[in-house]
Order: structure tokens, then C-alpha cells, then sequence
């Protein structure tokens, strides 16, 4: 469903700043002696309580961003918020009591979210023993979240006994156990069948809704859309799109998913690569605008060139 911003007591739009901020972020990676653009200039917000999905090509930077946020990678240069701590210069003792205690991360396989000969209620009750929580409180959080995860009657399991699917609940049981205001997974549904898949994303609204965590996932499940609140389009390492499931108001009661071009706040967007095919465009573009309506074409003439280019038009 699509965010509707709320009102405060005199109806003004409620303007929080957002749980997740990001500003011209950029992520450099140093190889040899060639260096990777792996995120040029990223703004992004998400609010508190939000599901967000993140979708891209293969090398977009969609992981890339992931891993920011969750301080296993320094970011570049830019602006990085999550809630009040600044990732780019936050001291480096701080960067692993945020990893500990105010994120939790889900990967996409399993044998990186779960310790092979512990029970699905020693892993989860691991991170409380790590930050000192005393056993009564770890037991009681980790039958909590083993309740809300429907896996109660499997709580003496170990790994190799549970199926794919249950798996992945436990490790979002670990990844929530010190009760993180922010959960982050990357292809958390990428090994598992789609009926599965759909448990899990149906599994992370259940704790949003339960725990108010704030929600961001990285996948290329192709249903994503009918189980978080936005689904952000990364290409090249910039935000280029966002889409919300809308209702189309008929008998049916069914929604549309529909997709919104992003424009940052440096102005700039990323067109679709069938509009730059239909248009032609090719480096350089004219831009009028006339109540409220963008309309992109070709230059008529191209520069150092005698013949016009054919004009077209995009609003």
C-alpha cells in the first residue's frame, strides 16, 4: 500500500526526518590500481516502521548499499543517517556496538546466519549472551520470537533438521534477538520455492507490525511488491525509481503496482532505457515546461552536425 503522509493536530503534512538518510552517497571500491564506482551519489530515505524492498541488475550497487547500512562497509563520501548515527564518521568502537546492537542482518544463505551445532533457541539466544543479557530475559525473548515466528515446537532443532524455509525464520529470530530498531536482508528468499518465500516476507511484516522495526530487503523475488510498503528501483548505483502497490478503486478491489521516476535532490533522474531508445537520445536533450509538464526532445540540430535530428517527445 502506498505511503500516505500524516497530519499533525493542524493538518500540516508531518515532516520527521526519516529513519534511514542517505545524500549523495557514494561507495568506492579500490582494486589494484582501477577503482569501482559502486554507488555514485545515492538519496534515499526510509521512515521508521517502513518495509522496504530494494530490486536492481546484478551489480547495480543494491548489496552494496545494504552493507552500508549496516556498517560492514565505510561509505565513500555523502551523508549517512540511521537514526541518530552518523555512519560516516562514526568512531570505529561505535561501528561494532551498532552492528551488535541496533541492526540485525539476514543473508541469503543460511549457513552464514546460523552456527551449525547450536538448537534454533541457542542461536537465537546467542547475541543476548554476547551483549551480557542474563538468562531468564535471553529465554524469554527467544521463546518471544519463536512464538512469532511459528517455530515453538521446533526450538530444540538444529540446523541440518529444519527445512530451508525454517532456516531463514530462525536467522530472522538471531537477527532480531537484541531487539534491533532496524532489520536488513539481503536475497533472504533467494534458495527457497516461492511458497516459502511468500512465508518470509509475510514473517518480516508480522515482526514489523509486532516490533516496529523498520524493514529494508534486497531480493529479486518478482512478488516483492504485495509485501512491503515501497519497492526501490537501484541502476548504476543510483536510486532511479520507486513503485507502490495503488488501488484502482474497481468492484474487484484489486491494486495496481505503479512506478514513479526518481528525481534527487541534485535534480537528477534516470529515464528508462526503452524512453531513451524511443526518444534517441544521445547526450544531449532539450527540456521545456509549461503547467507543471516536462517535455524532453532531441536538440533539432545537433552540434557539428548539418542535419536535424528527428524530434520526439516524452510528458
Amino acid at each position: 500500500m502506498a505511503h500516505v503522509p500524516s497530519l499533525d493536530a493542524a493538518g500540516e503534512v508531518e515532516t520527521r526526518r526519516p529513519y534511514i538518510l542517505c545524500r549523495d552517497l557514494f561507495k568506492i571500491y579500490k582494486r589494484a590500481e582501477l577503482e569501482v564506482v559502486a554507488l555514485r551519489g545515492v538519496d534515499l530515505t526510509v521512515r521508521t516502521g517502513e518495509v522496504a524492498a530494494i530490486v536492481g541488475a546484478s551489480g547495480s550497487g543494491k548489496s552494496t548499499l545494504l552493507n552500508v547500512l549496516s556498517g560492514l562497509d565505510r561509505p565513500s563520501a555523502g551523508q549517512v543517517m540511521v537514526g541518530e548515527r552518523d555512519l560516516l564518521n562514526m568512531p570505529d568502537s561505535e561501528l561494532v556496538r551498532y552492528r551488535r546492537l541496533e541492526v540485525g542482518f539476514v543473508w541469503q544463505a543460511t549457513s552464514r546466519n546460523l552456527v551449525p551445532y547450536l538448537t534454533a533457541q541457542d542461536n537465537i539466544e546467542m547475541p543476548l549472551a554476547l551483549s551480557g543479557t542474563d538468562i531468564a530475559s535471553r529465554h524469554r525473548r527467544s521463546q518471544e520470537l519463536l512464538a512469532a515466528l511459528d517455530m515453538t515446537e521446533k526450538a530444540d532443532r538444529y540446523p541440518q533438521q529444519l527445512s530451508g524455509g525454517e532456516q531463514q525464520r530462525v536467522a530472522i529470530g538471531v537477527a532480531l534477538a537484541n531487539s534491533p530498531p532496524l532489520l536488513l536482508a539481503d536475497e533472504p528468499t533467494g534458495e527457497l520455492d516461492t511458497e516459502n518465500a511468500n512465508r518470509i516476507f509475510d514473517l518480516m511484516r508480522r515482526v514489523n507490525q509486532l516490533f516496529g522495526t523498520t524493514v529494508v530487503v534486497v531480493t529479486h523475488y518478482p512478488g516483492v511488491a504485495e509485501h512491503v510498503d515501497r519497492v526501490i528501483h537501484i541502476r548504476d548505483g543510483r536510486i532511479s525509481s520507486e513503485s507502490f502497490l495503488e488501488p484502482t478503486f474497481q468492484k474487484d478491489g484489486e491494486n495496481v503496482l505503479r512506478e514513479y521516476i526518481v528525481v534527487d535532490g541534485a535534480g537528477r533522474l534516470q529515464l528508462p532505457q526503452d524512453y531513451i531508445a524511443q526518444m534517441q537520445l544521445q547526450g544531449l536533450a532539450q527540456a521545456d515546461i509549461e503547467e507543471r509538464i516536462v517535455t524532453l526532445e532531441p536538440p533539432p540540430k545537433a552540434p557539428g552536425s548539418s542535419s536535424p535530428q528527428g524530434a520526439a517527445e516524452d510528458k
